[in-house]
């Protein structure tokens, strides 16, 4: 069976994994996921990840955070789809929980998150929710 969205596949084997309490979790590489987990890295919701390189594309090694007992990441939602591109101008970004999630957004400058995106006056494509 072809993968259509790598990106939701990522996001749902994270959701599995944090579900059944894995400490990491390895995903296929591509230059977006890389870009998406050192967003999330840098704002706290993932320990690390590491490239591990194999004859194909390669794999990234997902390391999942977790504060006494419970996940970091409490849910991670894929919002624009390949059936349904969702863009926003730059007065328009939106706020995921009122500022406590974070929008993982894609400018023209790169992948950025809202507050960056907002900072920098860019508006693109709505990637992913996280809170």
């Amino acid at each position: 069976m072809a993968r259509t969205d790598l990106l939701a596949d990522t996001f749902t084997m994270m959701r599995n994994a944090i579900m059944a309490k894995k400490e990491n979790v390895d995903v296929p590489a591509l230059g977006t996921t890389k870009a998406i987990m050192g967003i999330l890295k840098k704002e706290g919701y993932l320990d690390n990840f590491k490239l591990i390189e194999d004859k194909k594309q390669g794999l990234l090694r997902i390391y999942l955070k977790y504060t006494l007992g419970k996940s970091a990441i409490k849910n991670i939602r894929r919002v624009s789809r390949s059936g349904l591109r969702v863009y926003v101008k730059r007065n328009k970004i939106p706020y995921v929980l009122r500022g406590k999630g974070l929008a993982i957004i894609s400018t023209p400058k790169g992948i950025m998150t809202d507050e960056g995106a907002r900072e920098a006056g860019l508006g693109g494509e709505v990637i992913a929710y996280i809170w």
